[in-house]
């Protein structure tokens, strides 16, 4: 049977990469102490995709931040469940998720840190974050 389907799953804390294939790769997120608000110090960026996120359970809130050289504030979107969210290139993005929380995401399978850039926040905008409600 397994020359006709692969079967993967993730129940641990962070971000697992469980597909790849081609040029793509698919990955469950789920919380970790790191994406609590209190201790969210940079966001991210990726300079050759975008990337997609589906919220699977629990709740979610993706962080944006613009897509100047620098973070240009913080921008919350409130996931729902099964929808799908295509973070655009070059775009300053985080996410703060329930315990509870699974995030399916599909990005290229070469997406990393020779692709990506991170920013730090400025006190102002961890403050910001930690204002934010699932």
């Amino acid at each position: 049977m397994n020359e006709l389907i692969e079967i993967k799953s993730f129940d641990g804390h962070g971000y697992q990469p469980l597909i790849q294939y081609g040029s793509w790769r698919v990955a469950i997120l789920r919380c970790e102490e790191a994406m609590l608000p209190e201790n969210i110090r940079f966001m991210e960026r990726h300079t050759q995709t975008d990337e997609v996120f589906v919220l699977l359970e629990g709740k979610a809130t993706l962080i944006l931040g613009g897509k100047g050289g620098n973070i240009e504030g913080i921008f919350p979107q409130v996931m729902d469940i099964g929808k799908v969210y295509n973070v655009k290139q070059h775009v300053w993005h985080t996410a703060i998720l329930s315990w509870d929380a699974s995030i399916l995401i599909v990005e290229n399978q070469d997406t990393g840190s020779e692709n990506s850039e991170h920013c730090n926040l400025s006190e102002k905008q961890k403050k910001d974050l930690q204002r934010i409600d699932l």
